[in-house]
């Protein structure tokens, strides 16, 4: 099994891919243009967003969501200001998310309001697509982060709760993939206890 820095590069390439496979996925089954598709739009959900709380595992999830909003951003048409601002605010909330890693429940909350305070500026103040006002996308935007974080995402964190350790292996920094040493200088196993 890969340890230390290869884990986390393969963990970032995996959780990158995933975000964007899922999305791309569900908007071409779900698409439509810039103001109606259900990956990008005023009404938006991405299943994909269920993978914010990944920060609660491992901290390469916060370059692999950047990195795969990105790839889906750019790959699924959207504005250029989505492009980087979206992935920002994925970002951002990442980072937040991994902070309050100790408190997993917590995790959904930070890509919610992230999302349902940054998207909602774009919609208001640089697209103008209507005359809405900014707290009618505030509600919209945040809905479909609730679903995707708030349901997807715990249920995903609580099916991962139970695998951690051998999906997330870490290097010692806090982390659990070099092996402990018991008091004789033997190594102790994950999952043993001493004897």
């Amino acid at each position: 099994m890969y340890k230390g820095i290869r884990a986390k590069i393969i963990q970032m390439i995996v959780i990158a891919a995933l975000y964007t496979l899922v999305t791309v996925a569900e908007n071409y089954f779900f698409g439509g243009d810039i103001t109606s598709g259900i990956t990008k739009g005023i009404i938006q959900s991405r299943l994909a967003e269920a993978l914010t709380v990944l920060p609660v595992f491992t901290p390469a999830a916060i370059p692999g969501l950047f990195i795969g909003c990105l790839l889906t951003n750019l790959i699924i048409g959207c504005h250029k200001w989505d492009i980087i601002f979206g992935s920002l605010a994925t970002l951002v909330a990442a980072i937040v998310t991994y902070l309050v890693r100790k408190h997993k429940f917590l995790a959904p909350i930070p890509p919610i309001v992230i999302n349902m305070m940054a998207v909602p500026l774009l919609f208001t103040y640089v697209y103008r697509y209507d005359d809405r006002p900014f707290w009618q996308y505030v509600i919209f935007i945040g809905a479909g982060e609730l679903i995707a974080c708030g349901i997807f995402g715990i249920a995903l964190m609580l099916v991962l709760d139970d695998h951690k350790d051998k999906l997330f292996p870490t290097d010692g920094t806090g982390d659990k993939t070099v092996p402990e040493k018991s008091e004789d200088g033997t190594e102790n196993k994950e999952g043993q206890g001493e004897k």
